[in-house]
């Protein structure tokens, strides 16, 4: 299977925010938390615009997608999605990868990542490791994010 890698576009907004919801959905949440979570779940052209947005293309389709989300310092990872029928395929490594080498290419020495906890064995055997929580709560139910970075020296 052939992953390419590419900037996404601003016209692509509504697929990406398609795959972020399908991906979140396959995690078994219920729905009202996908109602909840919305606004997060959500790309817009802007937040496209404004940021590094990578997309997965296999033969033409978007099956994945990710967003570096720059400071001075470090760089953040957000809206790393997999379209489900793709997750175990490569296409997350490849997104991955090429994300921290482009933050590594941009001088950033630490990649930041608030996970689902469903991903974070995932960013594990990437080289990440936790450095903290993020503590929520989501109809009065206590939720853990983990915090991971990843050291791109």
């Amino acid at each position: 299977m052939d992953v390419q890698i590419r900037r996404a576009r601003t016209d692509e907004a509504d697929v990406l925010t398609e795959i972020a919801h399908a991906a979140k959905r396959h995690w078994g949440y219920p729905e009202s938390w996908i109602e909840h979570w919305q606004a997060d779940l959500t790309i817009t052209p802007e937040f496209i615009a404004r940021n590094e947005m990578y997309v997965a293309m296999i033969d033409e389709e978007v099956v994945g997608c990710c967003a570096l989300v720059l400071s001075a310092v470090l760089a953040e990872l957000e809206h790393m999605w997999i379209r489900p029928q793709h997750m175990g395929t490569g296409v997350g490594r490849a997104l991955f990868l090429h994300a921290q080498e482009r933050a590594a290419n941009l001088k950033i020495s630490v990649l930041e990542i608030s996970a689902d906890p469903n991903a974070e064995g995932f960013y594990e055997r990437m080289g990440a490791r936790r450095i903290g929580e993020v503590q929520s709560e989501i109809e009065g139910q206590p939720r853990v994010l983990p915090r991971l970075s990843v050291d791109l020296g």
